[in-house]
């Protein structure tokens, strides 16, 4: 497994992190019905550590926080803490009621000590603001992280999903101030969604910040038979709002997909990992597994080099897509 350095920081982070979001009592997870339990999770999260994977991205609400319970038990049993990078998230509402989610000082404060107790550890690697907040002031969220990581329960920032413009607005408020900066932006990017090529890869290219992309295969869309169904994707009501609208037109570039890796003899997950690989901008693509051989497979895409050739034919059907 080979490391890189997680933007312009001195942490080194495998080239291929785990998604978390897989792991997660069923019963507590609104949105993620289709989750692994405890028992089932386990295998998985050692079969990573042993391939060489030491970067863990969950979040405090994948399950209603038990995600974040089953990797803290997981890497304790498992590893040494100092060998692996966990990242975890805030924004997203964990109860109801004022001051129930966003990034204000209050809300921010109030959950990374929910997260520590839960991952059962005295500090987050990557501490990750899940969503940009429209209603608190960007200043009040920036030092209020700045002073998690000061006080040593966060070592690194990281941010997800949000216009480019955001987070450069982020990014110089720190600066500008001498507090923290965001080393890494976790947003989507897969040969289904390339809409991020415009503005924030070129953005965090520029400003030396890692790229961690989440759902690299389109939420397993890019691994199997446009009509073929699992039991996530029958039940995944998220995927199916970020993708069910542009079935007509990404059904080609799954074709492509799908041809390529019968012609090398991989599957397909490799051919579609192998090509985000390929792009200078990607520092670790965040890869979710309920099985171990999706593992086996994100690992394994590290080895496969496409041709130019290769890589014009998976990117020709492509078009623009509304911004996600």
């Amino acid at each position: 497994m080979k490391t890189v350095k997680l933007g312009r920081s001195g942490l080194d982070v495998s080239r291929i992190g785990l998604g978390c979001m897989s792991f997660g009592v069923p019963e507590r997870g609104a949105y993620f019905p289709w989750t692994l339990n405890e028992e089932e999770s386990r295998p998985l999260i050692h079969k990573a550590l042993e391939l060489g994977i030491n970067f863990f991205d969950t979040a405090n609400m994948y399950s209603d926080g038990t995600s974040e319970e089953i990797i803290g038990r997981a890497l304790k049993d498992f590893a040494r803490r100092d060998e692996v990078v966990i990242g975890t998230k805030v924004f997203v509402p964990m109860r109801q009621g004022p001051n129930g989610g966003g990034l204000s000082r209050k809300h921010i404060m109030t959950e990374i000590d929910n997260s520590l107790r839960r991952l059962d550890t005295d500090y987050v690697d990557l501490y990750q603001i899940h969503r940009w907040d429209p209603y608190t002031p960007i200043e009040e969220t920036m030092e209020t992280l700045h002073d998690l990581v000061k006080a040593g329960k966060v070592r690194y920032l990281g941010a997800s999903t949000m216009s480019a413009w955001q987070f450069a607005k982020a990014q110089h408020v720190a600066e500008k101030n001498g507090w923290t900066r965001f080393i890494s932006m976790q947003n989507v990017v897969n040969l289904l969604y390339r809409e991020e090529e415009r503005e924030m890869l070129p953005y965090c290219k520029d400003d030396g910040v890692g790229v961690i992309p989440y759902s690299p295969l389109a939420s397993g869309r890019l691994t199997r038979d446009w009509d073929e169904q699992t039991a996530r994707s029958e039940k995944d009501e998220i995927s199916k709002a970020i993708f069910d609208r542009t079935q007509d037109i990404d059904r080609e570039v799954t074709e492509r997909v799908a041809e390529l890796a019968a012609n090398r003899g991989i599957p397909r997950a490799q051919i579609a990992l192998a090509w985000l690989l390929h792009k200078e901008e990607i520092t670790a693509p965040i890869v979710g597994s309920t099985k171990i051989r999706h593992i086996e497979d994100a690992v394994a895409a590290l080895s496969v080099a496409l041709t130019p050739e290769e890589i014009t034919s998976l990117e020709e059907p492509y078009v623009p897509h509304a911004v996600r």
